[in-house]
């Protein structure tokens, strides 16, 4: 326990958001009082709810989004029958497995879950009554979190954070099992009572000398996964691939894409990627979390971020969107606090 609390502590990723969001909280505020309006950011995207702070559906944003970039995928009203799912899964290709199911409105890889087979599937409509959607798992080995904007009287898109995803695996020695090649792993040792809980069979085997096993296919910080720094990659050829997808994005003009594609420079050449969900004002420059990238230069570019925020907030004033009052404002978070309190 004394572990897991001085590797949770001593590592900012680790942070309970509170503590690592309290210095973006006084400078929303400053912006907000600037603004006169406490949910001023809702502006930015206002084909998204709340502007994607909170409460917002995963399936809205993506019908958004170019349909040649995402992939198949369905919305489940809750209290849908089992077999109106399977059929509406067949409706739309997605006749393969494995799928992924996760809700439709959630956040930080809450009940996102990679289901093999038709069992899992119903266990998972059973046990979890909520609107959720099915969605192809995408194969593409590469996965990345891109947050681009682009302000409302321009149609440059600006790239400015990308984040390499690693998911959490662990390398055999021929010997040791799983659960102690965990335990030998900061990382992986954090996620080790959830795998008692959720997989405790695959704790028992031991892999190969060399052979690497991948734990966690979910690639979801709070899974384990490792969020590297990745702007280095930046450039003309990739933003033009991200502004032609961001450009047919009606009245959104800020977000992330958590996306697979082939490779960086596949990504470049062709444009070609496939989005599994877009994050709006609530999404954070995941480059940030690499373990190496310095204290200060995280909040430099968190910050830097709401400036840009707040530029896109002025044009659309100008422009006449308003964003929410504070009665809805207040009424909205209402309604996903008692969302969240009827899952837990």
């Amino acid at each position: 326990m004394l572990k897991k609390t001085w590797i949770k502590w001593s590592n900012w990723e680790y942070w309970p958001i509170w503590a690592a969001n309290l210095p973006l909280v006084l400078l929303v505020a400053w912006y907000a009082l600037r603004a006169k309006r406490l949910f001023f950011f809702s502006a930015v995207n206002p084909a998204i709810e709340t502007g994607g702070m909170w409460g917002e559906s995963k399936f809205n944003i993506l019908r958004r989004i170019p349909s040649s970039h995402v992939p198949a995928t369905i919305f489940v009203k809750k209290g849908t029958d089992f077999q109106a799912v399977i059929r509406r899964m067949r409706e739309v290709g997605l006749d393969e497995w494995p799928v992924i199911a996760k809700p439709d409105v959630g956040e930080r890889g809450f009940l996102v879950t990679k289901i093999k087979d038709e069992d899992e599937l119903r266990r998972y409509l059973t046990n979890n009554p909520l609107d959720f959607l099915v969605q192809a798992f995408v194969e593409l080995p590469l996965e990345l979190a891109v947050m681009c904007y682009r302000m409302p009287d321009s149609a440059r898109t600006t790239v400015s954070s990308i984040c390499v995803k690693e998911t959490l695996k662990v390398t055999g020695d021929g010997s040791a099992t799983i659960r102690q090649l965990m335990e030998c792993s900061e990382r992986a040792s954090l996620q080790l009572q959830r795998f008692e809980l959720e997989n405790p069979t695959l704790l028992q085997e031991v892999p190969a000398a060399g052979q690497v096993m991948e734990l966690e296919p979910i690639g979801n910080h709070c899974r384990g996964t490792m969020f590297l720094n990745g702007n280095q990659h930046i450039d003309a050829q990739l933003t033009q691939a991200f502004e032609q997808v961001l450009s047919q994005m009606d009245d959104i003009h800020y977000g992330r894409f958590d996306l697979k594609c082939e490779s960086i420079e596949h990504l470049r050449s062709t444009g070609a990627f496939k989005v599994m969900e877009f994050n709006g004002i609530g999404a954070e420059p995941a480059h940030i979390y690499d373990p190496a990238y310095p204290f200060t230069d995280k909040y430099r570019d968190i910050f830097s971020h709401w400036k840009q925020i707040f530029k896109i907030y002025k044009i659309q004033n100008t422009n006449g969107v308003q964003p929410m009052t504070l009665k809805e404002g207040i009424e909205r978070f209402k309604i996903y606090n008692e969302y969240k309190k009827s899952l837990s």
